[in-house]
């Protein structure tokens, strides 16, 4: 017998946008309390860490757990990956074992890999290009505070890393502006610029971080050396681009104040910022659960 093709949650361009609408919609019914009681009962989600973590761990473990179903966790070195199995075998037989993989690791080819293996959905927990799960929670806490994201004004301040590119695509499909403020030598994908733009997202690169946050209805910015990165002067670099309450002066009076996590106080963000009353970083870092949730039962639906 021949089973259907597995629903990955991979990256946000690959996507309708009513499938990533739908995908919050159901996240913020768990979180009000009013989705299915134990919808995944009896399922089974293998979680492979091949990056430290603690949000995307504990959100996934106990999201899984709060829908009926239940996890198997897997670091680096407790796999054989690490030993020369190659990513389709391990593929292969997770998925005569579980019935979804989660994984966060580091090259996209990785995970793309995965997913053309196996027969159960993968998961991109994050990649070092992009780091989607992340972001519809963003999505999801901006709109619990201020409404629907089309037409708003997003400003990223910083390092254009991995979570930058999926801002990028959320803007494709959600109808936001979006300026990143970075380093010439640390611009976001050109290809997610590219694709934001050709779904008519206006898309604004410069290197002066007050000009992306003027008027801005969201500022966001991340670590400055993101998990696997060297160092390279980053921080000479960077120092100019810090989120601090000068910065956020110059954004729309109501505007928010956003960050993945793990902040590193007093380097891209200071206390005052992260602690301020714009900031939601901690509604942010909880509907990582709800949204993933959302995730959870789409791909298992």
């Amino acid at each position: 017998m021949t089973r259907p093709q597995p629903r990955h949650f991979l990256d946000l361009d690959r996507f309708d946008t009513g499938t990533l609408r739908h995908i919050l919609d159901l996240g913020a019914e768990f979180k009000k309390g009013r989705g299915a009681t134990a919808p995944l009962a009896g399922k089974m989600l293998a979680m492979i860490f091949e990056k430290p973590s603690t949000r995307t761990r504990v959100s996934f473990e106990a999201g899984m757990k709060q829908l009926g179903g239940d996890v198997i966790n897997l670091a680096r070195g407790d796999t054989q990956l690490g030993r020369g199995e190659t990513v389709a075998d391990t593929a292969r037989v997770l998925s005569r074992f579980v019935d979804a993989i989660m994984i966060r690791t580091d090259t996209p080819d990785k995970l793309a890999d995965l997913a053309q293996y196996a027969s159960v959905p993968v998961i991109n927990g994050l990649t070092d290009a992009s780091h989607p799960c992340q972001v519809m929670a963003d999505v999801m806490t901006f709109e619990e505070h201020r409404g629907p994201l089309a037409g708003k004004v997003v400003a990223w301040v910083g390092d254009g890393n991995n979570v930058a590119a999926s801002w990028l695509h959320a803007a494709g499909h959600f109808g936001c502006e979006i300026r990143l403020a970075c380093p010439p030598s640390l611009r976001p994908s050109a290809k997610a610029m590219d694709w934001a733009r050709a779904r008519g997202a206006r898309v604004e690169l410069t290197d002066d971080p007050a000009k992306a946050v003027t008027g801005a209805h969201l500022v966001l910015t991340d670590t400055w050396v993101s998990m696997g990165c060297r160092d390279d002067n980053r921080h000479e670099l960077l120092a100019p681009y810090q989120v601090n309450e000068a910065l956020m002066a110059g954004a729309a009076p109501d505007a928010l104040f956003m960050h993945c996590l793990p902040a590193h106080r007093g380097e891209e963000v200071t206390d005052a910022v992260m602690d301020g009353p714009q900031s939601v970083v901690w509604d942010e870092a909880e509907n990582r659960l709800h949204v993933q949730k959302g995730i959870l039962c789409w791909c298992l639906a």
